[in-house]
């Protein structure tokens, strides 16, 4: 008797597992496996147009038969900005979509018409809607230049007297944000400086610049363009502080830090550094600096920007574009 009311309550076991694990599996579904792919719901815009220095934002929606990995591209057809957002899904929807006007390859969009286009990476399907930006978004933080109002006078300059110099605000529709950069190019054989800008605290009515004091917080970011067919180029930046407020940078008592950048690659590029992880250099070395040995954003008086080249290198050439300081994270273009 005990071995079949053993059985009875082994068979009630069984049956409840089995209820239990209908309709679970492991794995993708055979309909993603095997179902034929359709477009349910074609790729459509929240809005047709977008104000992003409004604040307003566009997404994108689109429904298929089954979990399939797509992209979205979103490219501006007079800048040439591009914008991508991936996924793995059947569905897409604003979680996924939200564009708030950022970039993912420069230059920054501009107010545009931009196409829209969306792919699958396992189907020839290509799904396109336009979408009109009435202005780019704006970034929060403080614009040290973005060259679109010309030389500052409050600026100083210097320039090697050597073999095609060119040192020069230039407007020529390939600066990655507005329409203007500033352009640096030139030989120099009995020196490594060719020319540099000092890009004063003054020349925007303070002593200092007006950043956080905590330098965990402070981001310097510049956009710098490669010239093809050339990696020679050096580019130095020198951060001056004004420690004890006496309106001057003493060099053998005050901190200076310097961020030096190799351009080795080619086209425009970000760069974004957190002001406390900058170094000081002597010579391109790594040296202890001359003053209180901190970091203190809040007292930077004057960013020197040097273009530098080895004097046996021949012609050397970048471009400088948007230098911002930004806040708690690194410029999001």
């Amino acid at each position: 008797m005990k071995k079949y009311l053993f059985l009875i309550v082994l068979g009630l076991g069984l049956v409840a597992c089995r209820k239990d694990e209908v309709n679970q599996f492991d794995g993708p579904s055979l309909q993603d496996l095997n179902g034929a792919f359709v477009i349910i719901n074609s790729l459509q815009a929240s809005q047709d147009s977008v104000d992003f220095a409004a604040g307003e934002s566009v997404y994108f929606t689109a429904d298929l038969s089954k979990t399939s990995a797509w992209k979205i591209t979103i490219t501006g057809q007079t800048s040439g900005a591009v914008k991508e957002i991936t996924g793995l899904s059947s569905s897409i929807d604003v979680s996924q979509s939200l564009w708030t006007g950022t970039t993912t390859n420069l230059p920054i969009f501009k107010a545009e018409m931009c196409k829209v286009d969306l792919t699958f990476t396992n189907e020839p399907d290509t799904l396109t809607v336009f979408v009109k930006v009435l202005a780019p978004k704006t970034n929060a933080g403080f614009l040290i230049s973005d060259f679109e109002s010309g030389f500052n006078g409050g600026w100083t300059s210097f320039v090697q007297a050597g073999a095609n110099m060119d040192f020069q605000i230039k407007s020529d529709g390939s600066a990655p944000e507005g329409n203007s950069y500033y352009n640096m190019a030139g030989i120099v054989d009995w020196d490594w400086l060719i020319g540099l800008v000092n890009f004063n605290a003054s020349a925007y009515g303070a002593s200092t610049f007006p950043l956080s004091s905590n330098p965990n917080n402070v981001y310097f970011n510049v956009m710098m363009y490669g010239e093809p067919g050339l990696n020679n180029t050096l580019v130095l930046f020198q951060f001056e502080e004004d420690e004890n407020g006496d309106g001057a940078f003493t060099a053998a008592s005050e901190d200076m830090y310097s961020l030096q950048v190799t351009v080795d690659w080619v086209g425009w590029k970000m760069v974004s550094i957190k002001y406390s992880d900058i170094p000081c250099l002597v010579n391109g070395s790594p040296a202890a600096p001359n003053g209180e040995g901190t970091h203190q954003s809040n007292k930077i008086k004057t960013i020197n920007m040097l273009h530098l080249a080895n004097p046996v290198s021949g012609y050397a050439k970048a471009k400088l574009d948007y230098m911002i300081f930004t806040e708690n994270a690194p410029l999001n273009p």
